[in-house]
């Protein structure tokens, strides 16, 4: 079980420096447009600006700690609890949010620490409560819902942020969390993994889940980077995918908590999850400051720190 949480952590800190090395790789990106085709009539970013983000080194850089982060939380998904190896990974808002406000000019308040905080301690009670995980075996049908559950959340998320433009933010994390969510369950009842075979993993209809919701969530996140603040999209990723996976763990996969700490365990859940939408909450204002400063090509760099910026980029 150790092993499986210092994957977790480590996919947390994966994840972290990934959100915002892209959040740069877009700015930057936006930096050195023109303006023109970066953006649809309703304000959301094109597909033209997203591959441009994609190409800088950047977010290059962040697609890597992506992929490490990836390795290391499916491990912990195989390992440990749904409920508690996506709980941790949700630790990469922490690693976020000061980042972000290292390197992005986000400013952290009181109450972010506090939301913060009350998230790290949400992460010692479950990591107290929980016992060993449950099966890893499930039925063709399970997996054949959880693809179509992914194909669904794919096609109404692209139509809904695709109206919202700018407000759709938050949106698209959810999205994206929700498909990373998706690929936790996915990579739990994966067939072929002990004792290892290709053929098998190539024909388990959980392997094409790991893969649509892999390309789609990567490019959602992407885009709810472009759109707002690191900390508010961050925060809704978080919760997309934690509490879906969560929940399924306990209810179908049979995943349980030490006998008598119940109690504990679905507290420091819901804290985690309610800590997160703290988050996500109090840097709504800061989404809007985000925005305003890719539109009005202000790029920000490690050593431009947030008392440079002009009055109207601070909003």
């Amino acid at each position: 079980m150790l092993v499986g949480i210092g994957l977790a952590v480590l996919a947390a800190i994966g994840y972290g420096l990934s959100s915002v090395m892209q959040a740069l790789g877009a700015r930057q990106a936006t930096a050195a447009s023109d303006g023109t085709g970066m953006t649809t009539a309703s304000g959301s970013p094109t597909l033209r600006s997203t591959l441009a983000a994609a190409m800088t080194g950047v977010f290059v850089l962040g697609a890597i700690m992506d992929v490490l982060g990836f390795a290391a939380g499916a491990g912990a998904a195989r390992m440990l609890p749904l409920f508690l190896s996506q709980t941790i990974v949700a630790g990469n808002l922490v690693i976020t949010a000061v980042l972000g406000a290292l390197f992005l000019g986000i400013r952290l308040h009181p109450r972010d620490w506090a939301a913060m905080i009350l998230v790290l301690v949400a992460l010692c009670m479950l990591g107290t409560a929980s016992h060993a995980h449950g099966t890893t075996r499930v039925d063709l049908p399970f997996k054949l819902g959880l693809l179509v559950a992914t194909v669904a959340i794919i096609t109404i998320s692209l139509l809904v942020v695709r109206r919202l433009g700018h407000a759709g933010s938050v949106v698209a994390g959810m999205s994206a969390g929700l498909l990373f969510g998706a690929i936790a369950i996915a990579v739990r009842v994966l067939d072929g993994v002990s004792p290892f075979s290709v053929t098998t993993i190539l024909s388990d209809p959980a392997a094409w889940t790991i893969a649509v919701a892999g390309a789609f969530g990567f490019y959602l996140h992407t885009v709810a980077l472009q759109l707002g603040a690191v900390n508010g999209s961050t925060a809704a990723m978080v919760v997309g995918e934690t509490a879906v996976p969560g929940i399924v763990g306990v209810w179908l996969l049979g995943d349980t908590t030490v006998p008598g700490l119940g109690w504990l365990g679905a507290l420091g859940f819901l804290l985690a999850i309610l800590g997160a939408v703290l988050v996500a909450l109090f840097g709504s204002s800061e989404a809007e400051r985000s925005t305003a400063e890719n539109e009005m090509h202000v790029p920000v760099t490690p050593r431009q720190s947030p008392s440079t910026y002009s009055p109207a980029t601070n909003g």
